[in-house]
């Protein structure tokens, strides 16, 4: 059951119910395209509108336009959403407090634990599978006041970093044009968010996921520090590289949705790395002025214009020009010394395996399979996912990778992380920069029918997973009049809320963002 009041402590002051309401007016439906968060909460706060009615709207999108225009972004609908509504209407209706997510409908990706809806990894081999509680950022956000409105599609066992096909739901397209992809494997929740199915998200980043995704759509997504946010409940790719976070329309949205998710949890080991560094609000840090005085650097490695393409190479460059006006030296052609042979150097846990057997003894009796190895032998997987099973078919179910010959540790014990981490903190501190900065990927959207031939462009791989660094996407415009492309903001270790200032203050000054045209206001 969404958990509606529990809300407590600085963030419950900061979001009580607002003083001025509509109450002796009548409700009625609200606009919902491109509508943020913090309208949905003071329109059903001020009475103006109806948690019910909202969500009602949500599930008439869904209805008309997912299935109907090929967008295949929801993977399963709440059918308790409705009822959640009604429920948190009637505590607004007996002047109870408002948690900071309100009535905030969340599109949910299918490899969160939720006790209400299946969860499959975009896998058949768990279809149907029902785990017993729901993930830790779930719990945290229904907490807060939010409804699970829907699950999201995915590439199958998050794999695929190119296109987002499961063996459980299909293929999701890009909202912004059909016949592309979103990317992998987080397209249904940035598909789904894009369109104004939802009015926000969770997706996870293993090496891309949240970040591709989110700049294919025309999104903010955030990738924290290893170690600030838990990824308890959430189906593992590579624990040690995992991470969950926010998909949103704007700034604000993720950064008010981050403020409930992140921190520690007993239940995640990493967050210990992260414990107390958490801020109790993210939202204090935007500033349209953020980027004034401040030093960004170009990351030489990621901004080669012979790789790039050139309409998404142009929209680098005036994204460059726009920081300057904002304020911002931005030094060009930085580079980080050592960064590839410590790239090369075994930084790259095959893991999945054994993360996996950890996750499905979770499911207790529930689990449909005890080993990944299973699915390979019985065939339940899609092409897609053949070569990522038969990969890490040869790792150990049992024996934890630091017991592994040769060994490989957790992130904080890793010799070859841990030195890759500090020569980029070194050159930053070196160079006096801020953060730094690259296309979150270089080449629009390929052809959703060439996804995998023509996987080029994607900046989020490698440095930031692998270091374990905070980085942040955000809308720099279009190439070719419709396909979205992202800047990324990278800085050091738990400089999230930096991150967040300087992505508003870019946001704010361009205004980038543009709903797809393929999902208009439904008529009432």
């Amino acid at each position: 059951m969404e958990l509606f009041f529990r809300w407590s402590g600085p963030a419950l002051l900061a979001f009580l119910l607002l003083p001025g309401t509509c109450r002796g007016q009548a409700p009625a439906p609200m606009e919902l395209v491109e509508t943020s968060l913090g309208e949905v909460r003071a329109a059903v706060l001020e009475g103006r509108t109806s948690c019910r009615l909202v969500v009602e709207g949500y599930l008439a999108r869904i209805e008309a336009y997912d299935a109907p225009s090929g967008l295949g972004a929801i993977t399963e609908v709440n059918p308790r959403a409705l009822a959640v509504a009604d429920s948190i209407d009637r505590a607004l209706a007996q002047g109870e407090p408002a948690g900071p997510l309100a009535c905030a409908p969340l599109l949910v990706k299918d490899n969160f634990d939720t006790h209400d809806l299946p969860t499959t990894g975009g896998s058949i081999a768990l279809a149907g599978s029902l785990p017993p509680r729901d993930a830790f950022m779930v719990r945290r956000v229904r907490e807060a006041g939010a409804i699970v409105l829907a699950k999201t599609n995915m590439g199958e066992w998050a794999f695929s970093p190119r296109q987002s096909v499961s063996s459980s739901y299909g293929t999701t397209a890009n909202a912004y044009a059909l016949d592309r992809t979103p990317a992998g494997s987080s397209g249904g929740t940035a598909s789904g968010v894009a369109a104004s199915l939802g009015v926000a998200g969770l997706g996870t980043d293993t090496g891309n996921s949240i970040r591709g995704p989110a700049s294919h759509t025309a999104l903010v997504g955030i990738r924290s520090t290893i170690g600030l946010t838990s990824r308890q409940g959430v189906i593992p790719l590579s624990f040690d590289r995992d991470i969950a976070g926010p998909l949103a329309r704007t700034v604000e949205d993720a950064a008010q949705i981050f403020s409930v998710v992140a921190g520690y949890d007993p239940d995640d080991p990493y967050t210990e790395l992260g414990r107390g560094r958490a801020e109790s609000d993210y939202t204090a840090f935007l500033d349209p002025d953020a980027l004034a005085g401040k030093r960004l650097a170009v990351l030489a490695s990621h901004t080669d214009p012979e790789r790039a393409d050139t309409a998404v190479h142009r929209l680098f460059l005036e994204a460059v020009e726009e920081l300057r006006r904002l304020g911002a030296e931005v030094v060009e052609g930085w580079s980080i010394p050592g960064m590839a042979e410590h790239l090369r150097s075994g930084v790259f846990c095959p893991r999945f395996r054994f993360d996996m057997a950890r996750y499905l003894e979770t499911l207790g009796d529930r689990a449909p399979i005890r080993d990944v190895v299973e699915v390979l032998e019985s065939g339940a997987h899609g092409p897609d996912a053949l070569g990522g099973l038969r990969s890490f078919a040869s790792g150990s179910a049992d024996v934890h990778p630091r017991d592994s010959d040769p060994p490989c540790p957790d992130f904080a014990e890793h010799p070859g992380r841990q030195d890759l981490l500090a020569a980029v903190v070194s050159a930053m501190d070196d160079s006096g920069i801020d953060a730094f900065i690259f296309p979150t990927w270089s080449h629009p959207p390929a052809p959703l029918d060439r996804a995998n031939l023509e996987y080029r462009g994607d900046n989020s791989q490698g440095l930031v997973p692998a270091a374990g660094l905070p980085a942040i996407t955000v809308p720099m415009g279009f190439s070719y009049g419709t396909l979205p492309a992202g800047l990324q903001i990278v800085g050091r270790p738990w400089s999230e809320g930096t991150l967040f200032g300087f992505a508003y203050a870019f946001e704010q000054a361009t205004a980038h963002r543009q709903a797809p045209s393929g999902f208009p206001e439904l008529s009432r």
